[in-house]
């Protein structure tokens, strides 16, 4: 139960009540800041603290939002301190973050690519065969990996399986990307890599249309061809 302001009742709520708050403080890149404390209940918006005013206000005309709302301005000594937190600690103490950690948020560590076939199960009916693009050694994080087929990006289907984004032992990252085609299919194919390390470009990892089908014709003989482009084929290609 939740008081009413200025009515000494009280709003009831259906147990269980959830209640999520999100506290904090950002720096833009223009420099500017941001201190921000954000209350939800059950999913919904509820109040949130404007640190420019020092007070609480109410994300909907909702009852509870509103009587949450009076119940926190009510205590203006509580909103004076989180008001100096938010607007001036916060902020300091994400400056000083960002200046001793600038090393490690600056870091940009290109990606190796490679891509090869993998050979099908032997005997049964023909399966596809898979393509695989291997991509490691970059830092940070977020990186896009796509496949092109005759210079056009491939659509999500079943043929496309990532292993999703993982760690290496040097803090670096890697992802897997496979692309199931079928046997003989004659089209050329690429891995593309998109980085921020990569000033603006991609990275494209070609595989050519003849090669293609002779490392498919190998990998129906269970050869399992393999064809990799390695740091050669490290440079940059416009998107």
């Amino acid at each position: 139960m939740m008081p009413q302001g200025g009515t000494g009742g009280f709003v009831r709520e259906q147990y269980p009540f959830v209640i999520q708050g999100s506290l904090g403080c950002e720096l833009r890149p223009n420099g500017t800041s941001r201190g921000f404390y954000d209350a939800a209940g059950n999913g919904e918006d509820i109040v949130s603290f404007d640190v420019d005013t020092g007070t609480w206000v109410a994300r909907s005309e909702d009852k509870l939002a509103l009587d949450a709302r009076n119940l926190l301005n009510w205590d203006k000594s509580a909103s004076t301190r989180l008001q100096f937190f938010l607007g001036i600690t916060c902020i300091y103490l994400l400056n000083s973050f960002a200046q001793y950690g600038k090393e490690s948020l600056e870091r940009q560590e290109r990606p190796v690519a490679v891509v090869f076939a993998r050979a099908p199960p032997p005997a049964g009916t023909p399966a596809p065969v898979l393509l695989v693009c291997r991509v490691t050694g970059f830092y940070p994080r977020p990186v896009r990996v796509a496949w092109l087929q005759d210079g056009k990006e491939v659509m999500p289907g079943w043929w496309l399986n990532s292993s999703g984004i993982l760690p290496n032992a040097d803090l670096t990252y890697q992802l897997h990307s496979s692309l199931a085609v079928g046997p003989g299919t004659g089209h050329s194919y690429a891995c593309r890599v998109q980085h921020s390390s990569l000033g603006g470009q991609s990275l494209l990892i070609p595989w050519g249309r003849s090669l293609a089908k002779l490392e498919i014709e190998a990998a129906e003989r269970g050869t399992g061809g393999f064809a990799r482009c390695n740091r050669s084929c490290q440079t940059p290609a416009p998107r």
